[in-house]
């Protein structure tokens, strides 16, 4: 990351008296990458993005943690299938919450397992 575009992009946010304010969700994240990513003491990195004093920058680099945790940035889930697996249509097993699992086949019929290991047994000797 360069860290002279990140020095300005933050001096934009100061105010009078050196203090940050209103900084962006965007660069607060950008500031919690480079910081994730510095390898050396953390007084460099404060160095290196111009901040003077490490109490400033505490608050800003827990706003972004929190933000991290609640899936600020991350892209939409995609699915993905591994080649070569058969996939099951998604309206033949139903799965029950903490009851097993259940088949419905074309017909209307309802075959209810208590254990998944059960209803392995039943696909395999039905295939």
């Amino acid at each position: 990351m360069d860290f002279t575009i990140l020095k300005k992009r933050i001096s934009s946010y100061r105010t009078e008296k050196d203090s940050l304010t209103k900084v962006p969700d965007e660069l607060a994240m950008e500031i919690l990458l480079a910081w994730e990513q510095w390898t050396g003491p953390s007084t460099g990195f404060y160095q290196a993005i111009g901040i003077t004093n490490p109490k400033k920058l505490a608050g800003l680099i827990g706003h972004a943690k929190k933000l991290k945790r609640e899936g600020y940035g991350v892209s939409e889930f995609k699915e993905i299938q591994v080649e070569g697996q058969a996939t099951i249509p998604s309206n033949v097993i139903t799965l029950a919450p903490c009851n097993g699992a259940e088949v419905i086949w074309s017909d209307g019929r309802v075959i209810r397992f208590s254990q998944v290991d059960l209803l392995l047994e039943f696909l395999k000797k039905a295939a």
